[in-house]
């Protein structure tokens, strides 16, 4: 039989649509060509994948072999092709039986000598191949993530020659074993009774971390608003197996060390420097690669020096703080990328980091627009660490982090238990339902809202921060301390738009 046709699985944000590689192998002068808008990595496959079957001792056909990877109109990158494409190149020449390929789907990157090197995006791959059914066989390095995945069998072949006899019945490939948790990734950085004084700083760090909230930290260099925030992750409650399985997902996508320990039990924490271009932030490039508000995705995204950043890239973070996704389009394709991400802010008072001329500080301050400051919840001041707070023999130690966790985690329960999500993400039907105020809180709130001048947006985002206060303490009504509470964290409004 002339014509083979293989399984494999594209690359499109998150996705994974199925690609049938078709070859054919016809009479007439040696060529072999690849066709279904591949790109440049996908052509250049075609000297691997001949020095592969060669190098492992197979013969390539001196005739006309035709690639075909279908659908045609779906762009076609990277080396995950190699595989598939080799193993219908032996089976449309009759060295490999093309009925032992049903049922498998096949992804990998062949060296010159016929190893299976890894590709990225393999997880969402697995996730599809799942669904449909099948048998994943993906390069050895990959195998360990998709392996964790219930009901799928991954087999993780060293080379073409071990995927060619396991195919032909010569021998029997075992099935991967599942990729452990990273152990350095299931302790977050630091604990939270390290940090010295910053009461105030320390619950609205709790209040965030119980509700899902955005915060935003206001002090001079050096009051601690950088080891605050990376000990943000430490008492978010554990990911889900469906939260973590997101966030892998979106880790697979990336090369390199972010790719390679994709499952965490932990949200992840992202940080990117404030010269990061707005590509990098939000995601990009000719063919869309998730940025670092996706790789933050169900974790914290901490941007230091916030009106440092270029102003247009902190623009974009508006849609995806609402809608928790990112979509990347250019003019040939479009992808999807998750982005329910928390975010962390932190800056100075002024240019010189401590007040100095107001006018100055002003301009400072207004490169952050207000409609990113509305989506902000939390907003507070960090002052200078008393100097009793920094020594030893007089400072009190603070909470640990697991010891605030565990509140932070009865608090999100309560909130899945009641409305299914973290009150960060209340739509305005359910701050009717679940936020009503009693006459004294209503008429609270109404004067903060004069006083302070705050939007429509942010007189919302105080009831959802006076649900959580009341969610801490596991008050069924919000009471006017839970409110009064919530109002104080939007105090610096009138002064930093």
């Amino acid at each position: 039989m002339s014509l083979a046709n293989v399984t494999s699985r594209a690359q499109s944000g998150v996705d994974a649509p199925p690609v049938q590689v078709e070859v054919h192998a016809s009479g007439g002068l040696p060529a072999f060509s690849i066709v279904g808008l591949p790109e440049a990595a996908v052509r250049e496959s075609r000297d691997r994948v001949r020095s592969a079957i060669l190098n492992a001792r197979f013969e390539f056909p001196p005739r006309r072999v035709t690639v075909n990877l279908a659908p045609a109109d779906l762009p076609k990158e990277g080396g995950r092709f190699d595989l598939p494409i080799a193993l219908g190149v032996l089976a449309a020449t009759g060295q490999l039986d093309p009925a032992a390929l049903a049922g498998h789907e096949f992804l990998g990157e062949l060296a010159l000598d016929g190893r299976v090197r890894p590709v990225p995006g393999v997880l969402p791959a697995a996730v599809a191949a799942r669904d449909a059914g099948a048998t994943l066989v993906a390069p050895p390095a990959n195998a360990g993530q998709a392996a964790r995945l219930d009901g799928l069998d991954v087999l993780a072949p060293e080379s073409l020659v071990e995927a060619v006899a396991h195919l032909a019945g010569e021998s029997v490939l075992q099935p991967a074993a599942a990729e452990p948790f990273d152990a350095a990734a299931a302790d977050p950085v630091g604990d939270l009774a390290e940090v010295r004084g910053q009461h105030q700083a320390r619950r609205a760090l709790e209040v965030a971390a119980a509700g899902g909230h955005n915060l935003l930290m206001v002090g001079e260099p050096g009051t601690g608003k950088s080891m605050l925030a990376s000990r943000l992750p430490g008492i978010l409650p554990p990911l889900t197996e469906a939260e973590a399985l997101e966030v892998a997902m979106v880790r697979s996508l990336v090369a390199g060390a972010e790719g390679d320990r994709a499952w965490s039990p932990w949200p992840p924490f992202r940080a990117p420097h404030h010269s990061v271009s707005g590509t990098a932030l939000v995601g990009g490039g000719s063919h869309p690669r998730p940025g670092e508000i996706s790789l933050a995705h169900r974790g914290v995204l901490f941007l230091d020096e916030l009106p440092e950043f270029e102003r247009r890239a902190l623009e974009v973070l508006r849609e995806p703080l609402e809608t928790g996704r990112i979509t990347i389009s250019r003019a040939a394709r479009q992808a999807e990328f998750p982005a329910r991400f928390q975010l962390v802010a932190a800056m100075n008072p002024s240019p010189d980091g401590a007040g100095g001329d107001e006018r100055r500080a002003q301009r400072y301050r207004s490169r952050v627009s207000g409609p990113l400051l509305d989506r902000i919840d939390i907003q507070v001041e960090v002052p200078p660490v008393a100097r009793e707070d920094l020594r030893a023999d007089r400072a009190v130690p603070g909470e640990s982090s697991a010891a605030v966790r565990e509140r932070t985690v009865a608090a999100r329960e309560r909130q899945l238990a009641r409305q299914g999500r973290p009150n960060a993400h209340l739509g305005p039907a359910d701050l009717d339902r679940h936020c009503r105020l009693g006459r004294a809180e209503a008429d609270l709130l109404e004067a903060a809202i004069g006083r302070l001048g705050l939007s429509a947006r942010a007189r919302d985002r105080i009831l959802r921060l006076a649900r959580t206060v009341a969610d801490l303490e596991g008050a069924e009504a919000i009471g006017s301390a839970h409110l009064a509470e919530a109002i104080n964290y939007r105090s610096l409004d009138r002064l930093y738009r």
